[in-house]
């Protein structure tokens, strides 16, 4: 079986939240080692995919300078990451999307190939990424690799009004990747968190 290829997947960074735990800043333009997240996200993300793209509901321009296309929410309401994976699969003109939050700035680097082999493995339609805390797998769902295909399927879920997200990936076959370093999966979710990615 030949391996899904880098090429044939778009990487999608989702910055459309509202921030609300850090404030109602704009979380991708925080800066982190004298770059906004967003970037960190993007430098890790481009190795491993073929085409890039960001989900951002504000401060477009901002996003734009750093030179991917930029897509706001197809859906109104700051909906969550549903509505960033609906306009990543709007958007998509490869077979895969994978996706990643922009406040996570140290996922581990061979996040998609591993998310790739485990969705060809499975014959799935979802790859998700997870780690185990205390014996606990637990899912990361935002870090997840999905086939294009997908997108009719959310088109319905989320227009029926629903916003959950493991609610809709518990409608398809989905494989879970198990990561053993938690700690690439931080995210800074509060000024304070962002603060404890920074070095000593």
């Amino acid at each position: 079986m030949t391996p899904i290829s880098p090429d044939d997947i778009t990487g999608l960074i989702l910055a459309g939240g509202r921030g609300s735990r850090m404030g109602g800043v704009d979380k991708g333009l925080q800066n982190h080692l004298g770059m906004p997240l967003a970037v960190h996200a993007m430098l890790r993300l481009q190795p491993q995919v073929g085409q890039l793209m960001v989900n951002a509901n504000r401060n477009l321009s901002a996003y734009e300078s750093m030179g991917v296309p930029v897509w706001p929410d197809a859906l109104a309401d700051y909906a969550g990451p549903l509505a960033g994976f609906l306009t990543g699969l709007e958007r998509c003109e490869t077979p895969y999307l994978v996706s990643v939050p922009c406040d996570t700035p140290n996922f581990p680097a061979d996040l998609v190939a591993r998310l790739a082999a485990a969705l060809q493995a499975e014959d799935a339609e979802i790859a998700i990424a997870a780690t185990r805390e205390d014996g606990v797998v637990q899912l990361h769902p935002v870090f997840c690799l999905m086939r294009a295909e997908l997108m009719e399927s959310l088109v319905a879920f989320t227009g029926s009004g629903q916003r959950k997200i493991d609610r809709w990936t518990g409608q398809h076959r989905c494989a879970t990747v198990v990561f053993d370093d938690a700690d690439a999966f931080f995210n800074a979710n509060t000024l304070d968190e962002l603060q404890r990615l920074q070095p000593d």
